[in-house]
């Protein structure tokens, strides 16, 4: 990965709509090398997919869920299980696993307190050995992105 990959790289997590040539004359190359180096980068896996990031209290998402799980059972049958329980829900949009006093750490989006409640009586009654289930509700967004950091690659 050159300068080149990284810079179309940052220019399309910015915005992946952006036309090649548009995405060529920013980066400093002509058009055909410039949809040769994306195509690789995708072949290659850097780029896994192109989405559209949506407005999350457009679509009345406004409420944020931090949950925190603490469980005494760690088998690989019980996380494979743990983790399709979850997976399912389409309101739980990240699943951590983690090191210290916290085994697991969900984002939860939801409209409200009332279908907050429904997703966390889902949790807690298909998944078995909860040893402790805390909840933090996100006051305000002080940083959220999709954009990673290139400067490791």
């Amino acid at each position: 990965m050159d300068h080149f990959d990284k810079k179309i790289l940052k220019l399309l997590q910015e915005d992946a709509t952006i036309s090649t040539a548009a995405l060529s004359e920013k980066v400093g190359l002509s058009t055909t090398p410039c949809w040769r180096r994306i195509q690789i980068l995708e072949e290659k896996g850097y780029i896994e997919k192109r989405v559209a990031l949506v407005n999350k209290k457009k679509v009345n998402l406004g409420l944020s869920v931090i949950v925190n799980i603490k469980t005494t059972q760690h088998s690989k049958d019980w996380l494979d299980n743990f983790k399709n329980s979850l997976i399912h829900i389409p309101e739980v949009v990240e699943i951590l696993r983690l090191s210290g006093d916290t085994d697991y750490s969900l984002k939860i989006l939801v409209p409200d307190m009332a279908e907050y409640d429904r997703v966390y009586k889902d949790i807690i009654s298909n998944i078995d050995n909860l040893y402790d289930v805390s909840s933090s509700f996100v006051m305000e967004e002080l940083k959220s992105t999709t954009k990673i950091p290139l400067n490791y690659a």
